[in-house]
């Protein structure tokens, strides 16, 4: 029995183009109202009631049942003689292409809505990242996120939009870390329809492979936006990767775009595209003896790397023209699952089951082009885990374990191209004298409606999988001083009260430089620091090591030789580094005058290969060496606040 040729959606490349746009843009206005909307209403707290998980669950049922019911007619017209009507056209593409807005909205957004913090509120890595937006709110030049004077290490892109939204919403930078991070991945969801959409032609493949990725990515990796986003567009990437080494224009100008973005924002995840694009190329030029894969790597790389440039140049330049002693250690972490090899295929779950369709095309399928190009990313993302468990015997690592989000989303990717593949091909190569029409397009509902259930079995999930994540967000005390939870606040409570009496004293944010080892006040409040709270996420260029030694240098001598006021203000002085201005340690002012107690700094230190990586130590400042008229002393909370006048 002759297979018809499979009627095709893929729209021309101009086309692609704009709807990438309208869509990227249609998903970020309709995130933006949602989280409005949610903002306006009165909901439980998520840690303390279940109303916010029904309608989370009830919202997610809905958004998944209209996007399969809309797909699985638009797949049942295929094979239909009578045209499709044109508003049910419309209506699909609108539903297909702002669906997975809608999935981030309902999983993440509605059980956030009753607290102003993102997943994980202000635990460790997100304080860094709130100071890096609060930053970036301050300022649009790409400052570092706490030394004064330094360009940012870290990179920007995303965080400058985000300082960008929250100016024109007038938000503080805090309280824009929960709509951007939203906005953002919801946008890029929603890109990657028309994206798959053009690379398989077919619009239902194009939304089931978004909303799978978009649900993997809020499960795995949601706390970490920008990584998100690129992790979201890695599969994609792959098959740019390979229609590029084949000649095509289009695709080297979209991985060209990704790449360049993507280096912007999270370089772990550009490296390994880069790395794959770069062994795809280097394959393709070997079996057809042609230059051409070669000259499409050099003009795609030479393009991504002057857009990274943007946001990478004014370190670089700080780097080649500056002394600096520079070290980083973002790459001294080892948990545990850094030690293990992913294996998602072996999940009792409905992305398991993809993982183990997906290995199982890749194998089967191999002489297919796309699937060998994401089978040869299968192995390159291996290969990166494994050389990551290598490279631990000389002292650092290459932080494997991040890889796991993208194995699964590659596997998983491959596996909605595997049933779509024997949806298309499976029945008539099987059974081709006994498949009618008729048979054909109930065989194809019916595939349809099981992966649509198996879909929302793991969707509604979201929220449950991500508890640990936005009980921090009700838990924490927020830039305004107060829990989610409506339990009492922590210490944040007195920042607000810190930053008037500093304002007051004549030091505004962005023209200060603080002495503290509370990071949150740093998160809340753009001054900067003068020293960052962990190596991991220091800038090199802040000379992180040499300014612990310094401070406990200046501990140590107000005990000492710097015992009186003026010695040690020449100390601060004297650095290498612009000295604090202010200081906010902890301790009992009267019982410190009197004697009794000392000021009291915490500093970290890396010691990896130990896991935990971080060891903190206290150090102590004499009182007595901060008493002239030279400083400016308050009690706020359990903080002694200093300001020098």
């Amino acid at each position: 029995m002759a297979v018809s040729p499979t009627p095709t959606d893929r729209w021309s490349a101009p086309a692609t183009g704009a709807a990438i746009v309208l869509a990227g843009g249609f998903g970020a206005l309709v995130t933006l109202a949602g989280w409005l909307v949610l903002r306006a209403v009165s909901l439980p707290a998520f840690n303390t009631s279940m109303v916010t998980r029904a309608l989370a669950t009830a919202g997610t049922v809905l958004i998944i049942a209209a996007a399969v019911v809309l797909v699985a007619l638009w797949s049942r017209d295929r094979d239909h003689p009578a045209p499709r009507p044109r508003w049910r056209q419309w209506l699909t593409v609108a539903v297909g292409y702002l669906c997975p807005a809608g999935l981030v909205l309902t999983t993440t957004g509605l059980p956030l809505s009753a607290t102003a913090l993102y997943l994980d509120g202000l635990q460790v890595d997100q304080a860094f990242r709130t100071q890096f937006l609060t930053r970036m709110t301050q300022t649009a030049h790409l400052a570092d996120m706490n030394y004064w004077g330094l360009p940012s290490y870290y990179p920007s892109a995303w965080f400058w939009g985000g300082g960008r939204l929250a100016n024109l919403l007038g938000l503080e930078g805090w309280a824009v870390f929960q709509p951007w991070a939203l906005i953002s991945i919801a946008a890029a969801a929603c890109m990657l329809v028309p994206v798959w959409q053009r690379l398989t032609g077919s619009l239902p493949q194009g939304v089931a492979i978004a909303l799978t990725t978009t649900a993997i990515i809020l499960v795995m990796h949601p706390d970490e936006p920008y990584a998100a986003i690129i992790a979201l567009g890695t599969p994609a990437a792959i098959l740019l990767a390979r229609r590029s080494s084949h000649g095509s224009w289009f695709a080297s100008c979209g991985l060209a775009i990704f790449l360049g973005v993507s280096a912007s924002m999270y370089t772990l995840y550009t490296a390994l595209v880069a790395g794959t694009a770069v062994v795809i190329a280097l394959l393709t030029a070997i079996v057809r003896r042609s230059l051409v894969a070669l000259w499409h790597l050099l003009v795609t790389g030479v393009v991504s790397i002057a857009i990274a440039l943007i946001v990478w140049g004014p370190y670089l330049l700080e780097q080649l023209t500056g002394n600096y002693d520079a070290h980083a250690t973002a790459m001294h972490f080892l948990p545990r699952e850094g030690t293990q090899l992913p294996l998602p295929f072996f999940s009792f779950t409905v992305v398991g089951l993809l993982c183990l369709v997906g290995l199982i095309y890749l194998v089967s399928g191999f002489d297919r082009p796309d699937i060998r190009a994401l089978a040869c990313a299968t192995v390159c993302f291996y290969g990166w885990i494994l050389l990551s468990m290598v490279v631990t015997a000389v002292g650092t690592t290459l932080l494997g374990f991040r890889v796991d989000v993208l194995v699964t989303a590659v596997l998983a990717t491959a596996g909605i191209l595997g049933f779509a593949h024997l949806r298309a091909r499976g029945a008539d190569y099987l059974y081709p004298d006994r498949v009618s029409p008729r048979m054909r397009r109930m065989f194809s509902l019916v595939l349809v409606v099981i992966l649509g259930l198996g879909g929302l079995a793991y969707a509604q999930q979201i929220p449950s999988r991500n508890e640990e994540h936005i009980d921090h967000a009700y838990t924490d005390t927020d830039g305004s001083g107060e829990r989610a939870d409506r339990f009492a606040p922590d210490a944040a409570q007195y920042y607000q009260e810190i930053d008037e009496y500093l304002r007051a004293a004549g030091h505004p944010p962005e023209d200060t430089v603080v002495l503290t080892d509370e990071i949150r006040f740093l998160s809340y409040y753009p001054y900067f620091g003068f020293q960052a709270f962990t190596s991991h996420y220091a800038n090199p260029l802040g000379e992180y090591t040499q300014r612990n030694q310094t401070i406990e240098h200046w501990a140590e001598a107000s005990w000492g030789p710097a015992e009186d006021p003026e010695a040690l203000l020449g100390e601060f002085d004297g650095a290498r580094w612009r000295g604090p201005d202010a200081f906010i340690m902890r301790a009992d002012l009267d019982a410190a005058q009197a004697g009794e107690d000392a000021f009291k700094l915490h500093l970290s230190e890396d010691i990896y290969p130990n896991q935990p990586n971080v060891r903190y130590r206290a150090v102590f400042f004499n009182p007595q060496a901060f008493e002239s008229s030279d400083w400016k002393l308050t009690q706020i909370g359990p903080f002694v606040v200093g300001a020098r006048t």
